[in-house]
């Protein structure tokens, strides 16, 4: 009995032994899913691993074509996960825009996740969760802006996805509706809920919190932002937001916000003219067809519904009702959102007939607000009512109905360092989505681009303040100027710029009176 018991007592050691000298040589770069196992990468010089292009849903493609995601398949062996996925199928729509990837396709459900090197499992870090713009019609997660290559070293997992875009995301038509029970469009949207789900159940292996993801984008990214926040579907699945310049709310651009039967009529008449006769056939046509069908539409002509499940109401309502995520929010906008305005050029002469013909009996006080006394003023004027038309004013109409009724801290933000003239963007402006290299670290990614040391140094700093709040819920920290609440007190904001400064809000009447009236705008 003596020598048995000796016997399994070593067995049971060199057992031990064996299992802590796996761990201990496990490798970092495999790490095992609910789907199966990934074997990623290093990046940044070894710093940051990334597992790249992880499908989170199905391929939505033939049966699956405008319906919700599926889930995944499951996988043996190892899944490769060095290479990004390919982008959603869209239209050239914007030129900033540059792929990592393979090509386009309708099979684009993919995610990737970039962790620090050293990061355990069960290390429950925050989790970033991002949400590329464009419009709801171009962009994704491999353009190298949104690279994660130095987010991650600030003590979060970062997560990027793809989306459906355009008319594979959001068409509507009777006939989806009539095959369920009702409900259409919002694919790309219903896509993000899926990847916030497929978050919770995994993140954990990557060394993620799942509890505590914040999702952030920039222009439509942001305006999903605050459609997850009013939406029932995603409810639950993350703690804090931020948005980058755009909102669900009415201004004189909407991305969205029709009931399904008014998208419905105006989708059936473009599906109409495409030679098909029932939704099976419509599902069969190729990709590309669709695709050069669709330009027609134009580069927003496919955009979210209030459909009565993932929205029940439009957004604005949701917050006015206190429905909402109650979930701490940081959001703002660029200085230049409206730089277009300045390619165009402007005089004190065409101001003011554009004002008046605007706003007519509103035209005095449009240009106290936006003054034009000289060429000079009317054409930073220009800059900054076009930017209030195109994205600000919306955002502003977000944080404030955010900060009535959503019981968490909001903090404002104006991007405001005008970058140098580069490849892509012509002008020395803080134009719209100039902001996104900064969040990510990624400035010497951009075309052409001359990066200063203010760049560096607000980059820097932008990266703590986001992922301070991430971490906390409060942006603030240690190395970074002071960021304010934005309270009923005087509207304190943080103006990012060089140097970084903070301060009551000047330009809150520009807005009370936009609340009056605002002339629409289309692209």
């Amino acid at each position: 009995m003596f020598f048995r018991t000796q016997a399994l007592c070593a067995l049971a050691v060199t057992g031990l032994l064996m299992g802590l000298a796996a761990n201990g040589n496990a490798d970092p770069l495999k790490v095992k899913t609910e789907l199966g196992k990934v074997a990623g990468k290093t990046v940044n010089d070894g710093k940051v691993r990334a597992f790249l292009g992880l499908p989170y849903a199905a391929p939505p493609v033939g049966d699956l074509r405008w319906k919700a995601p599926e889930p995944p398949a499951k996988w043996k062996g190892e899944r490769d996960a060095t290479k990004f996925g390919a982008h959603c199928a869209q239209g050239r729509v914007f030129e900033d825009m540059v792929f990592q990837d393979a090509g386009q396709s309708e099979d684009c459900l993919f995610l990737n996740v970039y962790t620090s090197a050293d990061a355990k499992k069960g290390a429950k870090l925050p989790v970033m969760f991002w949400i590329h713009g464009g419009g709801y019609s171009g962009g994704a997660s491999s353009e190298p802006r949104h690279n994660g290559n130095f987010l991650p070293l600030k003590g979060v997992v970062l997560v990027t996805i793809n989306y459906r875009l355009g008319v594979f995301g959001f068409l509507v038509t009777d006939e989806l509706a009539k095959e369920n029970n009702g409900v259409a469009g919002n694919y790309g949207l219903l896509d993000m809920v899926a990847a916030l789900q497929w978050v919770k159940s995994n993140i954990g292996a990557f060394g993620g919190d799942p509890s505590n993801v914040t999702i952030f984008g920039e222009s439509a990214g942001s305006f999903a932002v605050s459609t997850l926040m009013a939406s029932p579907m995603a409810q639950g699945l993350f703690a804090k937001a931020i948005g980058e310049s755009g909102a669900a709310f009415p201004s004189a651009l909407n991305l969205g916000g029709q009931s399904v039967t008014e998208r419905a009529a105006i989708d059936g008449k473009w599906v109409a003219t495409l030679g098909v006769t029932n939704l099976a056939e419509l599902r069969a046509m190729p990709t590309d067809k669709i695709l050069d069908a669709a330009k027609t539409k134009g580069a927003t002509g496919f955009a979210p519904v209030v459909d009565g499940k993932f929205l029940t109401e439009p957004v604005p309502d949701t917050y006015a009702a206190g429905k909402q995520a109650h979930v701490p929010l940081l959001a703002g906008w660029n200085a230049d959102e409206g730089s277009f305005m300045a390619m165009r050029g402007m005089t004190t002469a065409q101001w003011k007939e554009l004002a008046t013909k605007q706003f007519g009996d509103r035209a005095e006080e449009f240009l106290k607000l936006y003054p034009g006394d000289t060429d000079a003023q009317a054409l930073r004027s220009a800059v900054d009512f076009g930017s209030d038309q195109f994205i600000a004013f919306g955002t502003w109409k977000w944080v404030e109905a955010q900060r009535k009724t959503g019981d968490a801290p909001v903090y404002r933000y104006h991007f405001e360092l005008a970058a140098l003239p580069s490849k892509y963007h012509p002008g020395t402006f803080a134009f719209h989505s100039d902001d996104i290299e900064y969040v990510f670290g990624t400035l010497d990614t951009r075309p052409g681009e001359t990066v200063r040391p203010e760049d560096r140094q607000l980059s820097e700093a932008m990266m703590t303040y986001w992922t301070n709040f991430a971490k906390t819920g409060d942006p603030n920290g240690t190395g970074v100027p002071v960021w304010p609440k934005y309270d009923t007190t005087d509207n304190s904001l943080i103006h990012l710029n060089s140097p970084i400064t903070s301060g009551p809000d000047t330009t809150r009447d520009r807005y009370l009176f936009l609340l009056k009236g605002i002339p629409s705008m289309r692209f």
